[in-house]
């Protein structure tokens, strides 16, 4: 099953991608809850190049690498990738009146609901929108 969550960000989309795209801005958004972060990332933008992302909670109990390989990449329109586990995300950047409408959708995992991983994910795109529109 796929789920796809979405927001509108009041940016420019070179400020969006490279936000989206660029290591030093993804260990600033990336985590779904005020007590997580995300303290290293590293992007290879390439088919077939790799990304991992560290997400750890900031008391050190938890902790896990998000990791996995690009399948596509089209520069401002969108992002293709597998995830270690071999779960598809598809990401899409839309023009929308000198706004951008950025949808990510991935494939459910079958050990939490789909309404833990859809509010999850949604709240990493929340996160996003926010810094992103902060920079501007």
């Amino acid at each position: 099953m796929m789920i796809t969550v979405e927001t509108i960000i009041e940016a420019p989309i070179h400020k969006v991608w490279d936000a989206w795209t660029n290591p030093e801005h993804i260990v600033q958004w990336n985590y779904a809850s005020d007590d997580w972060h995300c303290p290293k990332a590293a992007v290879d933008l390439t088919p077939g190049g790799l990304f991992s992302y560290e997400m750890k909670a900031k008391d050190g109990s938890m902790g896990f690498d998000f990791a996995g390989v690009y399948d596509d990449v089209i520069e401002h329109k969108m992002i293709t990738y597998r995830m270690s586990d071999g779960r598809a995300v598809e990401i899409r950047f839309e023009l929308l009146d000198g706004k951008v409408k950025l949808s990510e959708s991935f494939e459910a995992e079958g050990s939490d609901s789909d309404e833990m991983q859809r509010a999850g994910w949604q709240c990493i795109l929340v996160n996003f929108k926010n810094y992103v529109e902060a920079l501007m």
